[in-house]
């Protein structure tokens, strides 16, 4: 099996020929008639082959929709006559003897018939079963499933089997998801590289259409509008033209991938975030395919994509290069997790939200540490969680730093299946299934004690209400110490929690004028208000929550200062509909919360300008203005430019701090302001009851508001329609586009794999601290006019209004080389102290842009290495952050520690991780950058082990030890090929 690739894997013929085959493996493990039929098992691979489609092809979505039936596997996988005879005898047999066909069972209906066949675990008869999470048995009915013995392996399925005493050892496991999720940030140069490798492949000389997803795809368009416009109704409407109008040639370019490439699914701009809308739509929880049952999982290119799991669907983010291999039928090599199990018990006190809870349960295990790890929630508290909630709680995984934070399918479950539409039939396969492979919890029932890695319990009646910052998401402040807390970040030295602003300049006041009227910021001043689509508008109690605390004040006489910058932007058009219906949305709109927009936005940095009075009274000072936003990430630089200081709350909580104007506030002590009977307005005073919530919620939300919005989801709006897109299967690159553009990764590729890369007297790019974030390596937001991305822009013709975002423009590989390590918060030790994206060329001492730095030394032949502290690569899952630094010519980073996806992500690219030994860092080690690195790998890809020590000696005679981080065989063979996507094109374009 490729995944235990040996030396004979790693020779061009053997691996060629094994992978090019990946993708009719799973003629022997997927549920087709040849498959599933008795009778029909002894007809030939031919035929059988001919008729087969992918698993999903004859899935109905949720709401009536269906899959565009992909093109047979004979024309997905053409490959020589010999290999195909080959191919054709290997796989008749393993169709026709399906190593697990013995538990194949019928799964009845309660009125006769029956919904399907599936692989049953009980049948198994397998006691150490009934020990394991739930969240690993859905990895051993994939195991099951796809065991071929070829790509997934028996002894996959005994090491899952054997979880209590394999994920001790970090044994490695295939994985093959049940589809995959896209949004257009990360989609886009997904979809680049795809078109990209048609063209390696055809070059090749093979087949081109080779290169087209096995799985389904979805991919959302949500991550692309920006708050330009806001305060106004017709907001929304603007800034979708605005979108249009700037990312005219992107979207083009997805309309053209979703015709171009089959079993691929585009939602249009202005549906609803990616995460939302897996949730209420896209999200099976039990795939039924042409009558074959099994459990439905995804990977996503988006770090949160972990907000499914609330709905007991196994998902988590990967690397835009995992997540491409994927959809082109490769397993996914992983570690096998532990699993934390988080025991939840009591009842959330009044007045405290599901975001209090999120940022608690992120506290806790952030400090526990679960990197790497599954954590499944259980426990009589369970109980009290909507479904809502606990997606709130699943969507901040990568916040406390879990692979996935996962709730088992329980009665919570079927009931909002049922509120968002799903149909009764569907709901009553979903429990039949899972009740009957034992995947559903009935806490009606005895529960028998499962086996976990460590355990954790939290009382939710000890949870408070709270907020988190100034940046990052994991700092929880008790709302009751928010105020002290404020004056300890300003005491405090530059840091996470400090912003050392001198005692005598603690209370300077900027005064300007806003439309004619007075106005001023001072340290604290909040000026960007937004309630965001990410973490929280999935839920109504916290978006009802928000709209009463709106009403109350206003009804009170409150106002929010019209220099705030406040926004609205949905998950999803549902809100919009229980807002009207509970007559509240006006209640929002009077406080300046119009809907903006239905996507990723502040969040993401999408933020928009402030006003200009508001930006010139920040600029040139050293005031600390903030921002509060119902989002999960709050890391500086992120949300906007000119608020250093960012806070994570819930949508109440937003609405709060907008009409008090700072963050500097004891809501306890402190009044909000004075309302029109001239008496003091608190916090208390405005705040709902649970109750008065609950009963809003209940009357508000309603299913046919979910069946009305998403049977039109796939319609698109008229600017969308309206898109031409060309109709060819190539694509047809513009050597003048800005947006779009052939990255360089395959040209010049021949059919044989590089090796491994030597890494000797390379220069250092870099020199870091802890917490260094993909959003330092690749940032996502604005385009700085004094950047070399600007310059390149601006040389063809590019004005400063039109330069879109870094997100924006990942789709052209020459903005995006530029763009790395342009975050002006990016603080290298290089430049001693000085803060922005600047680096030294230690050769000459000139301190210069790190795009301009890592020219030098490309053009000189030179390599480079980056040295990191702990938790490099944290926040978003995003592939750029190891593509921009392969393309400056990066050949491996030395880090105390990674994040999981930004570890994989450079595995993928074929850059280097390395880990310091336990205890070891750059200042510990004496390392100062300015030497030269040389790393000590073998020569032969066959003589390096995943994990194994590698020797780094510099040029000033230190020496030091690091442990390799390639963490599994297949890892060290992408990296042998040069990368997960050339293994991919070398082996599909195998004769």
């Amino acid at each position: 099996m490729y995944r235990r690739a040996t030396s004979g894997v790693r020779s061009a013929s053997t691996s060629l020929a094994r992978l090019s085959s990946s993708s009719l493996s799973k003629v022997a493990s997927a549920p087709s008639a040849s498959v599933l039929n008795q009778t029909s098992r002894s007809r030939s691979f031919s035929s059988a082959l001919r008729s087969y489609r992918v698993c999903s092809a004859s899935t109905r979505w949720s709401h009536g929709g269906s899959w565009r039936s992909p093109a047979s596997l004979r024309a997905q996988a053409r490959v020589s006559a010999p290999v195909m005879e080959r191919l054709e005898r290997r796989y008749a047999s393993m169709a026709s003897e399906h190593t697990y066909k013995d538990i194949l069972t019928s799964l009845p209906k309660p009125g006769g018939g029956e919904y399907g066949k599936y692989y049953s675990l009980p049948a198994l008869n397998d006691p150490r079963i009934d020990k394991l999470p739930y969240s690993v048995r859905i990895l051993l009915e994939s195991a099951i499933r796809n065991c071929d013995n070829y790509q997934v392996t028996k002894d996959d399925v005994e090491k899952i089997l054997d979880w209590e005493n394999t994920s001790t050892k970090q044994v490695e496991i295939a994985f093959k998801p049940a589809r995959v999720i896209l949004q257009d940030f990360t989609g886009v140069p997904a979809l680049v590289d795809l078109a990209s490798m048609r063209d390696a492949v055809k070059n090749l000389g093979s087949d081109p259409n080779k290169i087209n997803p096995l799985v389904p795809v979805d991919l959302v368009v949500d991550h692309s509008v920006q708050v330009d416009f806001a305060r106004s109704e017709d907001a929304a409407q603007k800034n979708m033209e605005l979108e249009f109008k700037r990312n005219k040639e992107r979207f083009a370019f997805l309309k053209w991938g979703s015709t171009a490439f089959q079993n691929m699914l585009v939602v249009p701009p202005g549906s609803g975030i990616v995460h939302q809308v897996n949730l209420e739509y896209l999200g099976r929880v039990v795939f039924n395919s042409g009558g074959f049952l099994y459990p439905d999982s995804v990977v996503g290119t988006d770090s949160h994509t972990t907000m499914i799991d609330g709905l007991g669907v196994a998902g988590w983010g990967v690397g835009g290069i995992e997540a491409e291999a994927a959809m082109l039928g490769q397993p996914m090599s992983m570690v096998l997790p532990g699993v934390v199990g988080f025991k939840l018990d009591g009842k959330l006190k009044e007045g405290v939200t599901a975001t209090d809870l999120v940022l608690t349960v992120t506290q806790i295990l952030r400090k526990h540490g679960v990197v790497g790890k599954f954590v499944e929630f259980y426990g009589e508290g369970m109980s009290e969680l909507s479904l809502a909630d606990r997606a709130t709680i699943a969507n901040m995984s990568p916040e406390y730093g879990a692979t996935m934070g996962f709730f088992p399918v329980d009665h919570v479950t079927l009931e909002y299946l049922k509120l968002t539409g799903r149909s009764n039939e569907t709901v009553s396969m979903i429990e039949s299934y899972l009740r009957a492979n034992n995947m559903f919890v009935d806490y009606n029932e005895p529960q028998q004690e499962r086996a976990y890695t460590s355990y954790l319990q939290l009382d939710l009646g000890h949870v408070e209400p709270c907020i988190s910052g100034p940046k990052r998401p994991h700092d929880r402040v008790p709302l009751k110490d928010m105020k002290a807390d404020w004056h300890a970040c300003l005491d405090n030295p530059v840091g996470f929690k400090g912003f050392a602003v001198p005692k005598e300049k603690q209370g300077e006041v900027v005064k300007f004028s806003y439309d004619g009227q007075s106005a001023e910021i001072k340290h604290g001043s909040v000026v960007i208000a937004a309630i965001t689509s990410c973490t929280n508008t999935s839920n109504p109690s916290v978006m009802i929550g928000a709209a009463l605390v709106a009403k109350k004040a206003f009804d009170l006489g409150l106002k929010v200062k019209p220099w705030v910058k406040t926004s609205l932007a949905p998950g999803s058009r549902v809100v919009e509909k229980y807002l009207d219906r509970s007559g509240l949305r006006e209640d929002l709109n009077k406080q300046g919360f119009q809907i903006v927009g239905y996507g990723c936005t502040t969040c993401i940095g999408n933020s928009g300008d402030l006003d200009k009075s508001v930006a010139a009274a920040i600029e040139g000072t050293d005031i600390i203005p903030a921002a509060v936003l119902s989002g999960n990430r709050n890391f500086e630089g992120r949300v906007h430019p000119q608020t250093r200081a960012n806070y994570l709350a819930s949508p109440p909580l937003v609405v709060a701090y907008a009409l008090a104007g700072t963050v500097d506030i004891d809501f306890e002590t402190e009044p909000l302001g004075t309302g029109k009977d001239g008496r003091n307005v608190f916090l208390r005073d405005i705040w709902p009851s649970n109750e008065e919530v609950a009963k809003v919620v209940q009357y508000s939300v309603l299913p046919s508001m979910f069946k009305n919005s998403y049977e039109t989801i796939t319609e698109g709006n008229p600017l969308w329609n309206e898109l031409s897109a060309p109709g060819s299967t190539l694509y047809s690159w513009d050597s003048n586009s800005t947006y779009i553009h052939e990255p360089p990764y395959f040209k010049n590729m021949t059919a044989n794999p590089p090796g491994p890369r030597e890494v000797k007297d390379a220069y250092c790019l870099l020199n870091f601290g802890d917490s260094v974030t993909t959003d330092h390596i690749s940032p996502a937001g604005n385009i700085q006019k004094t950047s070399p991305a600007a310059k390149f822009l601006m040389d063809r013709g590019v004005s400063q209004t039109d330069f879109n975002s870094y997100g924006s423009r990942r789709g052209n590989d020459e903005v995006m080389a530029r763009g790395t390590f342009a975050n002006i918060r990016l603080v290298n030790k290089l430049l001693k102290g000085e803060v922005g994206p600047k680096t030294v060329h230690v050769p000459t001492g000139e301190k210069l842009s790190v795009f301009d730095a890592a020219s030098r030394y490309m053009n000189a032949g030179q390599d480079t290495v980056i040295l990191a502290g702990a938790e490099y690569g944290s926040g978003s899952s995003r592939d750029w952050a190891a593509k921009g630094p392969l393309l400056l010519g990066v050949k491996a980073v030395i880090a105390k520690s990674f994040e999981r996806i930004h570890r994989s992500n450079l595995a993928g690219m074929g850059i280097i991780p390395l880990c310091f030994k336990a205890g070891e860092d750059a200042d510990t080690l004496g390392l100062t950058g300015h030497e030269r690195y040389t790393v000590h790998l073998p020569t032969k890809v066959s003589d390096i082990k995943p994990g194994q020590d590698v020797t780094v000696t510099t040029g000033t005679g230190k020496s030091f030890v690091c442990t390799l981080r390639f963490d599994t065989e297949v890892e060290l063979a992408y990296y042998d090929h040069g990368g997960i996507l050339p293994y991919v094109i070398r082996s599909l374009s195998a004769k």
